[in-house]
């Protein structure tokens, strides 16, 4: 049984990460388990604003008596404080890890990654089986699970969204990973100005110059496809920075959920869409794959192409020799033409499946019993 626990991580921030971290310490303590909660500032300079920042979290900064230290980094952001065991929480979005990742987590007592596919990636690249471990992430069943009011949005040009029959949404970080040029190129091909749609995009702005970036690329996305954004049904842009506590007011706001994302670790705003209700449209790879079946979304065939970083040079050092996916274009404009005609048929069971298999409680009391394992081990 583990008594304390010392967890550094993110927590101050929007990223996945930073969620993930927030959740299992929310459920950590809980379940009567001492936290000392550590920061990791190097993650990035993203900050949730004040008045939506939990400052619950400020209390577990004190040390506590702990023989493991869990860390939600990437494996060379791992620091040892020469103390007890050094567990690496974390995942990956491709083929295979890089070397460097191996080596360092060479060093660590443990190894646990969120699904198969990314535990696939580690073994590919010579990781010892007997040191990883999978143990899922989750979704707050209480505050997704219920009905919420939808956040009161409107387009730009002051257009209540709800009044769009179907709405469309996507939650990303701008960068070559989540594939949102290869979303809107689809939703060029697939709409017109005269549908009754609507394509939200929530976009965060983490990297410097990445929204540049995406604005030269939309321009030449408009000139490949042949077709303008003010020939498509519209797409409107999201940019507020929401706790985690509204995000089920932004799902409410849509009808479906869609990526094309080229590859994911996890995955937790589609995890969230499912929990909310949502149509899903996801590609049929990776981490999809732990928690989505062909009755429960609508999956788009992807194929294996090398990963390409364009423009993030210490990003493209990591997913060097690796693969990603590649979804269909054209099958992902034909699932958002029939979602809009109605077409799209019913799926079910997403809901069901993550409100009561993919809860923070189940992945916890999953994590702590990892961690049991860990400290028998070590002690004999």
């Amino acid at each position: 049984m583990i008594a304390a626990l010392r967890v550094r991580g993110p927590f101050r921030g929007p990223s996945g990460y930073d969620h993930h971290v927030r959740e299992f310490v929310r459920e950590l303590v809980r379940q009567d388990v001492a936290v000392q909660l550590v920061d990791l500032p190097e993650w990035g300079a993203a900050r949730l604003p004040e008045q939506v920042r939990d400052r619950w979290f400020d209390q577990f900064s004190q040390p506590v008596d702990a023989s493991i230290t869990l860390h939600f980094t990437m494996p060379h952001q791992v620091i040892s404080d020469g103390y007890g065991l050094d567990v690496n929480y974390t995942m990956f979005e491709a083929t295979r890890v890089p070397a460097t990742w191996v080596e360092h987590n060479r060093r660590h007592a443990l190894v646990i990654v969120p699904t198969e596919s990314s535990r696939q990636a580690w073994l590919a690249a010579g990781f010892p089986a007997d040191r990883l471990r999978i143990c899922p992430l989750g979704i707050n069943a209480d505050l997704f699970g219920g009905s919420v009011e939808p956040l009161p949005l409107r387009t730009e040009t002051g257009v209540p969204v709800a009044s769009y029959r179907t709405r469309f949404l996507n939650v990303s970080e701008l960068g070559p990973r989540k594939n949102v040029t290869g979303l809107l190129r689809a939703w060029l091909i697939a709409t017109s100005a005269d549908d009754d749609a609507l394509l939200m995009l929530k976009l965060g702005r983490y990297a410097p110059g990445w929204f540049d970036l995406f604005t030269h690329q939309l321009q030449q996305l408009q000139r490949h496809v042949g077709q303008t954004f003010r020939q498509a049904a519209p797409v409107e842009f999201l940019f507020d920075l929401l706790s985690d506590a509204e995000m089920p007011r932004l799902y409410a706001t849509a009808t479906h959920y869609i990526s094309l994302s080229h590859g994911e670790g996890w995955d937790q705003t589609m995890v969230e869409a499912a929990a909310s209700g949502l149509r899903l449209i996801a590609p049929d790879h990776s981490a999809y794959r732990a928690y989505l079946r062909s009755d429960m979304a609508t999956l788009i065939p992807s194929r294996e192409v090398p990963a390409r970083f364009d423009g993030d040079p210490p990003l493209q050092v990591l997913f060097a020799g690796a693969n990603w996916w590649e979804p269909d274009v054209e099958t992902a404009a034909a699932a958002i033409r029939r979602a809009i005609d109605g077409q799209d048929g019913e799926r079910r069971g997403a809901r069901e499946q993550v409100l009561t298999q993919f809860t923070w409680q189940r992945s916890t009391c999953r994590l702590l019993e990892l961690l049991s394992e860990l400290a028998v081990r070590e002690v004999r």
